[in-house]
């Protein structure tokens, strides 16, 4: 009798068990009341589609009014400028000249990541501010190894006419200054979005 006495026991701390665990943790598929679902077509997320963007990026070290700041200084030993952090406001232009047509800013951020050769953290917001995309910007966000040929990097989110966006850029320096340690880069965005 002991022995039957310790199973109904055990059945019934299992039974109490489930029953406040029932009301304590939410069964898979309900939602939270901070959570709802919601029609993608009512945001206007109709058909998505490709689209590229080609333009230059020039980031202005030197001069009276520089794009690219230094905000914090790599350690004097350090031959790839490891800890080097740069604030960008640079123009983005369709062709690679600064006179040409301005479309938009590259506005954020580079790090030099690494110990070994010349590579970027590269954080920026493309912010474009012409036609039809004015106000929109997508996000890129990836390694720059500033001494290959051709580099790739993401594109990660966007806002306004890139919600949601996703993609990649590829780049490519058109000219450096070794002394003056401006650039000009060209960028291929290929950027989904709705």
């Amino acid at each position: 009798m002991a022995r039957a006495f310790s199973i109904s026991s055990s059945y019934l701390f299992f039974f109490i068990f489930l029953i406040f665990s029932h009301a304590t943790i939410p069964i898979l598929g309900d939602e939270y009341s901070y959570v709802k679902r919601v029609d993608p077509k009512k945001m206007g997320m109709r058909k998505e589609k490709l689209s590229h963007f080609r333009f230059y990026w020039h980031d202005n070290v030197s001069g009276r009014n520089p794009t690219s700041i230094q905000v914090v200084a790599p350690p004097t030993n350090s031959t790839t400028a490891f800890g080097l952090v740069n604030m960008i406001d640079n123009p983005l232009t369709i062709g690679p000249k600064l006179s040409s047509k301005m479309v938009g800013k590259a506005q954020g951020l580079y790090t030099s990541a690494s110990q070994e050769e010349i590579g970027l953290l590269m954080i920026m917001n493309f912010a474009f501010f012409d036609g039809k995309y004015n106000g929109s910007t997508f996000t890129v966000l990836g390694r720059n190894t500033v001494f290959s040929k051709v580099r790739e990097m993401s594109v990660i989110s966007g806002s306004g006419l890139f919600r949601f966006a996703r993609g990649y850029v590829e780049l490519k320096t058109y000219s450096a200054n070794l002394t003056t340690r401006d650039a000009i880069v060209e960028y291929n965005a290929y950027v989904l979005h709705y």
